[in-house]
């Protein structure tokens, strides 16, 4: 039944994707804006029951609904699970943005392309050239398909499937929500939000790095994920970009900035170009690389539900 909710909601995502302003994403941000005026009061112990109580409100909810459905039959249970599958994978949430931006490098228009980063980002883009709107671009594309698509993969896989797909997606909102706003940065309270997705995130992580070497190039991958995900402040981010920059030969994260505040590198470990360290191998990034980025999403996708499918297989027989 997991391949099958999994299966469905991607080919109802095709038909109608489900953009990232929707009525459920805002009321997640709205819960998780009332849990941090309820309880912030400037220790790390508030963050703390604030992240456990914000997992309460939305897990206990989801895990009793698939429980009933279950006991109504398998129906209602797939249908739940599908439903559940199709708010939290948001495979074509960004889609467009990128889509757009290729379309726009494509036919020479970079200041089109500009803009639809920095929409799409939020940071100052104004400087950037073809190559850099390219890197960008790719760094967003592959960590927010990491973030929407293959973490949730992996979490859907485990007991009481459609709850751990939201806690996961939850666990991502709440660490960011409650770290980069300029009012929260280094407080206390959201210390918690971000030690727990790093470790929620830490086996998905890598297993993404693990797929984006398969059916990329191997060999380059995996040298460039050991030598060069240090070089990013974001253990996770580090590793997506390294293999997948290395399976599509392409460099990332230098010699500049990189794609959002999360990507960007230690300034004093990235200036590759000026010889200071090895540059990661493959090429400066060009238009070319989205077209690479969108050809390397689609492979790890179709290995992730190949190998679900034979799991599923071995369950049933």
């Amino acid at each position: 039944m997991t391949f099958l909710s999994i299966l469905f909601a991607l080919l109802i995502e095709q038909v109608q994707p489900l953009r990232a302003e929707n009525a459920i994403n805002s009321g997640i941000r709205a819960l998780a804006a009332k849990m941090e005026a309820w309880f912030n009061a400037g220790l790390a112990q508030h963050g703390r029951i604030a992240w456990f109580t914000t997992m309460a409100a939305v897990m206990l909810p989801t895990a009793l609904v698939y429980w009933l459905c279950m006991r109504v039959g398998v129906l209602a249970g797939l249908a739940w699970n599908v439903a559940i599958v199709y708010v939290t994978l948001g495979f074509r949430h960004y889609s467009h943005y990128f889509t757009s931006i290729q379309v726009a490098l494509s036919a020479g228009d970079e200041e089109t392309a500009r803009t639809l980063l920095h929409q799409w980002t939020g940071q100052d883009t104004s400087g950037y050239d073809a190559g850099e709107i390219s890197r960008v671009a790719v760094e967003n594309a592959l960590v927010t398909t990491h973030r929407n698509v293959f973490g949730v993969f992996f979490w859907f896989l485990m007991p009481i499937g459609p709850a751990c797909a939201v806690m996961y997606r939850v666990a991502e909102y709440l660490a960011r929500a409650w770290n980069e706003p300029e009012h929260m940065k280094n407080e206390a309270f959201g210390q918690f939000a971000a030690k727990a997705f790093y470790w929620i995130d830490w086996i998905p992580a890598r297993l993404t790095a693990v797929a984006f070497a398969i059916v990329g190039n191997f060999e380059d991958a995996i040298f460039a994920w050991r030598n060069f995900a240090s070089r990013w402040q974001d253990e996770a981010v580090g590793i997506i970009l390294a293999a997948g920059g290395g399976a599509m030969g392409v460099r990332l994260g230098a010699p500049a900035q990189s794609a959002a505040a999360i990507l960007t590198p230690d300034a004093s470990l990235v200036d590759a170009a000026a010889g200071d360290l090895e540059a990661p191998p493959g090429e400066a990034p060009t238009p070319r690389a989205l077209q690479s980025t969108v050809g390397l999403v689609w492979r790890a996708l179709l290995l992730w539900m190949l190998l679900l499918l034979l799991l599923s297989l071995a369950v049933w027989l």
